[in-house]
Formats: structure tokens, sequence, C-alpha cells
């Protein structure tokens, strides 16, 4: 299991990793908008420019984050838990919304076999992957 940062913007997360990148030598491994997801012609055109997921690799790090979606708060960034399988998840999902909040179930997407969204108990917001190969 991995703890990844993952920060949340509003329009300036290109700019940001980019910077990122510099500042941490890094270098960006993933990045895509909105307009080129498979999930583009449900989001209104104003947003197809904007960061849909951002991924920063240094050589013993990883940085993530985002535009948040139309309409949404931008909170403080969350905690991105990539776990190694979906009953790992699934698992882990239940234990932490435990009196805590569900922003989005945890459900097979086209990135992530597991992937859902909570606030816990606590006021944290946890993000919980368990990742599809990119190939």
């Amino acid at each position: 299991m991995k703890f990844i940062p993952y920060l949340d913007f509003d329009g300036q997360a290109r700019e940001a990793f980019d910077f990122y990148a510099k500042a941490f030598n890094g270098k960006i491994t993933m990045r895509m908008t909105y307009g080129e997801s498979p999930m583009a012609q449900d989001m209104p055109p104003e947003t197809h420019g904007r960061v849909m997921h951002s991924q920063l690799e240094t050589p013993t790090s990883i940085l993530m984050g985002a535009d948040a979606p139309p309409n949404t708060a931008i909170s403080k960034g969350c905690v991105n838990i990539d776990v190694g399988s979906p009953a790992e998840a699934d698992r882990v999902f239940t234990a932490l919304s435990e009196g805590g909040q569900v922003t989005m179930p945890i459900a097979e997407t086209f990135w992530a076999h597991r992937f859902g969204m909570l606030t816990d108990r606590f006021g944290k917001a946890w993000m919980v992957n368990c990742l599809k190969s990119m190939d």
C-alpha cells in the first residue's frame, strides 16, 4: 500500500505541475484533461482544457493532482491510497468510511479496478485506488 498526496486546483493544475516538475527535478508521467477522457461528452465544453489528472514522479516519490470538476469546492487536498487488489480497496474503503461521508462510492472506473472518495469521521479526505494497467 502506498500513500500519495493529491492536490486540488481551480484551473492551475497544469501550471502548478509544470512548476513542481522543475522544482523537484521530476517528470510528469501522466496528464489527461477532461476533454481527453472517456467522459468528455458528459462534461461541459469549458472544462475540456482543465486537467482531470496529473502525476509527477521523482526517483523516490509521487505527487498527484487535478483541477476540480465544475461546481465542486476546492479542497485542501487529500491522500490517495494505492492498493494492490480490488478486495483490499473494498476493505480499506469500508474501514475508512465508517462514521464518515462517502463522496463517490467505490466502483470500477476506466482507470481503476476500484476507485472511491470519502471524508473520514475526522474530516480528512481520502481516495482509494486499485489502478488498472495503463498499457
